[in-house]
């Protein structure tokens, strides 16, 4: 029988004798990237959209996207404005964890306004009819170093009186 090449030993190479080579061990470590599939699939770490909703006198406001995400994540955020009474000056304010480590790639329908203010990001909409509704479409990419738990409250007003405010945090996952 043939010696091992030099720097090999027979019970630890070929053999696997040593308790740190059991085929438990192996198969154990097998099952953790197997639970992270699983857990996965089940949503545990996030994309899909929640509506958060809130109702005020004048208006129901609705926004719609994940609370829980993945960095690289592309997705669209939904903003709706019911209006129960006539709007003059719709807008909308975004707090900064809207855009600090996103990518926005695209607004629709394209706001009348837009600037920032403190940090915060505000699209202007203009004239809202009691009784009709404004959707804004918001498209975002999440950037991969953008990892944490960050505010995202979004307050509507009509000119410069506070509306309502929805209040989000949303998390983000390696």
């Amino acid at each position: 029988m043939a010696s091992a090449p030099q720097g090999l030993t027979l019970r630890t190479n070929r053999d696997r004798r040593n308790w740190w080579q059991s085929r438990w061990i192996r198969r154990s470590l097998l099952v953790v990237p197997a639970a992270l599939v699983v857990l996965a699939l089940l949503n545990t770490f996030g994309q899909r959209p929640q509506a958060t909703v809130t109702r005020t006198p004048e208006a129901r406001f609705t926004v719609v996207a994940p609370v829980h995400a993945r960095s690289g994540l592309i997705y669209a955020a939904r903003f709706r404005v019911d209006a129960i009474s006539e709007l003059k000056n719709a807008t909308l304010i975004l707090d900064p964890g809207w855009a600090e480590g996103y990518t926005v790639n695209g607004q629709a329908p394209q706001p009348l306004t837009q600037g920032s203010a403190n940090g915060k990001i505000d699209f202007g909409f203009g004239h809202v009819p009691a009784g009709k509704h404004l959707t804004f479409w918001l498209s975002l990419q999440i950037n991969p170093t953008n990892i944490g738990r960050h505010r995202q409250n979004v307050s509507l007003y009509d000119g410069r009186t506070l509306i309502a405010t929805v209040h989000r945090t949303v998390t983000i996952f390696p």
